[in-house]
């Protein structure tokens, strides 16, 4: 962006997904071009239609919380709403940029938070908080998620590779969101059925449940950073 800039290059933020997103997002490219409105608003009228077919014949129902690295967070969020998907949270490890302003501003103008720079804490929080029929996010918010019996699609592997935009973006994410949100109940099942046998240390079935000991991994720590900091020593 700095060296487009500093070459006095036009830069549009965003992207054409979903009907409103496309709408907008011609417009703006008309506007920095200097592009006829008569050609934007023929492009308007091809294919805005055709994205607001697809996104009818393919809805999405429920809460879903979206998180993230790719950069493409927003525009995930912005096509699942406009399936009819509630989004309430969506954290993107990317920083926030004046090209970024105009989905946070849509997605915060229908009751999304947007976290930018979010950390896995925040991401996690929100997962606790919103309780979400599903979450979309990376390895840890997904193992987080299936620990609560949650549903949960990695974002790199299942939604960041679809396609999101124009007519093809369209319902493109219903699908394997849909089977996703679909297997609430067998998670339940799931949970149910190993409730009791622990977690993390004391995870399996025991005569005895072992206890944490954090003295003993103090001691044994101290004993690696001295045997550490003596090899160095040695090599030095």
């Amino acid at each position: 962006m700095r060296e487009f800039q500093a070459a006095g290059r036009r830069i549009v933020g965003s992207a054409p997904v979903g009907r409103e997103g496309t709408a907008a997002w011609l417009d703006a490219i008309g506007s920095a071009f200097g592009v006829a409105q008569s050609q934007v608003d023929a492009a308007k009228n091809r294919f805005l239609p055709a994205i607001a077919g697809a996104l009818a014949a393919k809805p999405v129902k429920g809460r879903i919380t979206v998180s993230g690295y790719e950069g493409s967070e927003l525009l995930v969020a912005r096509l699942l709403i406009e399936s009819g998907a509630s989004v309430p949270y969506v954290g993107t490890a990317c920083p926030r940029t004046p090209w970024s302003d105009p989905d946070g501003e849509w997605l915060e103008a229908r009751g999304t938070r947007v976290q930018f720079r979010a950390s896995l804490e925040q991401d996690k929080q929100a997962v606790d908080e919103f309780e979400p029929d599903l979450a979309i996010g990376t390895t840890p918010i997904v193992q987080h998620a299936k620990e609560r019996a949650i549903p949960a699609l990695y974002f790199t592997n299942l939604i960041s590779a679809r396609p999101l935009m124009g007519p093809a973006g369209a319902g493109s994410l219903a699908l394997v969101v849909n089977a996703a949100i679909s297997n609430g109940e067998r998670f339940n099942r799931m949970k149910a059925f190993f409730e009791g046998v622990g977690t993390e240390n004391s995870a399996g079935i025991w005569e005895a449940t072992p206890v944490d000991r954090p003295e003993f991994k103090a001691k044994y720590a101290a004993r690696r950073i001295a045997a550490a900091k003596a090899q160095e020593a040695i090599g030095g």
